[in-house]
């Protein structure tokens, strides 16, 4: 079985990690969206808040599930027998980090293939830190957000 990990913080999750995901379904047999814990981080909104946006956006594609984990992903992906990472390239500084990351997580997931996917123009300028601080400053986030979340 392919399975594929989408690890993320989701604080919250945005329009471009959804488009990202539907894209990614026809290529696994399985996608795990995961939260990444990290308790040296403050978040917005709280594990249990992100892990109910996520199934519910998610709850109509079955090969599609959700958890979260802590500690490195790459073992997280071994504890679930994942053997791909999915990740999201919205621009050139993305492409650098995730490089990196990649390249890191293959040594020390034992071959674990990162697969990029490029994000769509409508969506390279989202991210969840910047929709944070729309919601922060008391904007309008929902042009960002799927629209089964209520903020």
């Amino acid at each position: 079985m392919k399975t594929a990990v989408f690890p993320g913080s989701f604080d919250p999750i945005t329009r471009g990690h959804v488009e990202l995901v539907r894209r990614a379904v026809p290529l696994f047999d399985k996608i795990v969206v995961a939260v990444g814990v990290n308790s040296q981080k403050s978040h917005l909104f709280d594990l249990d808040q992100r892990m109910e946006w996520l199934r519910k956006v998610f709850a109509d594609e079955p090969k599609v599930s959700v958890d979260s984990f802590e500690g490195l992903t790459a073992h997280f992906c071994r504890r679930i027998g994942a053997r791909y990472l999915l990740r999201g390239l919205r621009n050139a500084s993305d492409f650098d980090y995730e490089k990196t990351i990649s390249q890191l997580n293959e040594i020390v997931g034992e071959g674990l293939e990162t697969i990029f996917l490029i994000s769509q123009p409508a969506y390279s300028h989202i991210s969840s830190t910047i929709v944070r601080e729309i919601i922060k400053g008391g904007g309008d986030a929902s042009p960002f957000v799927p629209e089964s979340l209520e903020l």
